[in-house]
């Protein structure tokens, strides 16, 4: 497979976006956790929301543009895209302080560990929901077959 085979693969796309969206996300809560908030109290979850806010921004525009490549319904697209990361923040805003409070993780550490389960669940609400078009296909997939 070509270099530009392998790019033409939507997982491959999402990954690379993911990774980049993720590694600016967390150096975000990093910046806002280490040097903004590190004296408050749960500071750590200040920065979380403030970190979600940057991610779920950028990601819209890179996953609408180079992962599933889809026009029109920016509005219903990017309601549908932040109601997933609801549900990724929800559990990242449960389990954060779970790891960091009770288990004792760093919460660098612990950040890290959450991003790996959420982005593997936003994978599929992404792809099934947010940018779903009833009866069409995007341009980074073929058609699929009825039957």
């Amino acid at each position: 497979m070509s270099f530009l085979g392998f790019l033409r693969d939507q997982r491959v796309r999402f990954l690379a976006v993911g990774a980049t969206n993720t590694a600016v996300g967390y150096l975000v809560f990093s910046f806002f956790t280490l040097w903004v908030f590190a004296d408050v109290y749960l500071g750590y979850l200040i920065s979380l929301a403030l970190s979600y806010v940057v991610g779920i921004t950028l990601a819209f525009v890179l996953y609408r543009r180079f992962v599933f490549v889809v026009h029109g319904h920016v509005l219903r697209d990017f309601a549908r895209f932040v109601s997933v990361y609801l549900v990724a923040i929800g559990i990242n805003a449960a389990a954060l302080p779970l790891l960091v409070e009770i288990v004792r993780v760093p919460p660098l550490l612990a950040q890290l560990i959450i991003l790996l389960v959420t982005t593997l669940l936003s994978f599929f609400g992404h792809k099934k929901f947010s940018f779903r078009r009833g009866g069409e296909h995007s341009e980074g997939e073929p058609p699929i077959a009825d039957g």
